[in-house]
């Protein structure tokens, strides 16, 4: 298990979790060996339905029986890097089986774990540490905001990159941004054979979705005043 960041640059595993469970689209709900994808309804994301409880709470869901059920969740990147797949995130419990053929409903689910995969590791995060993680502000835009960037501004990927450290190499083939939260932005650096990722923190933490643009233009003045001799680089 990794440790959590002390200097706050980037997401602690709880927050990810948290943010995706806030703001996936779609989820697949495993249980009995049947499985079934569940998407997006309204605004609350796939998870706004449903509540998770500590099994200590005594907390159900109304008559009826509950069963064991795995929610499995995926992080893709928005934009057309290589290997989009970011993160797995499954939670496990108990849930009550009329939520398994009707989605509609709010209901409690009894929580059990949650594991969080990605290229670092896997991390187990608790109800406690969810609970307690704030969701990313920007966690909902964050795919219309990384796709504007590279489509209707794509000569600031360029720049950003005066600011990565250790400095890309001339292999460089292409740069990408990759995610972006509330601590920053990171770019994906692809070569002839694989990749590198660099993270590009903002000077202070994004608290609400208004001030993601002034995070992300303090980014691109920094890198104005920096120099960068490669051939690829603004």
């Amino acid at each position: 298990m990794r440790p959590f960041s002390p200097h706050h640059t980037q997401p602690s595993p709880a927050e990810r979790v948290r943010s995706l469970l806030a703001s996936a689209h779609s989820m697949t709900v495993v249980t009995d060996g049947h499985r079934r994808d569940v998407h997006l309804q309204d605004e609350t994301g796939v998870m706004g339905h449903m509540h998770l409880h500590d099994p200590a709470e005594g907390v159900h869901g109304g008559p009826g029986p509950r069963i064991p059920v795995r929610l499995e969740l995926t992080d893709i990147a928005p934009t057309a890097v290589r290997e989009r797949l970011r993160a797995r995130v499954t939670v496990t419990g108990l849930l009550g089986a009329d939520y398994v053929h009707d989605a509609t409903e709010s209901t409690c689910m009894e929580f059990g774990q949650a594991l969080l995969e990605d290229a670092e590791g896997r991390t187990y995060v608790t109800l406690d540490e969810i609970v307690a993680a704030d969701p990313d502000p920007i966690a909902s835009s964050e795919a219309a905001m990384l796709t504007h960037l590279v489509d209707s501004h794509a000569e600031l990927v360029p720049l950003l990159l005066r600011l990565v450290r250790p400095r890309p190499d001339r292999r460089l083939v292409r740069a990408l941004p990759v995610a972006l939260d509330r601590y920053g932005i990171t770019l994906r650096m692809e070569y002839p054979v694989g990749h590198r990722d660099a993270r590009l923190p903002f000077p202070t933490p994004v608290t609400g979705i208004g001030d993601a643009s002034p995070r992300i233009h303090a980014l691109l003045a920094a890198a104005r005043r920096s120099s960068h001799p490669n051939g690829l680089l603004t």
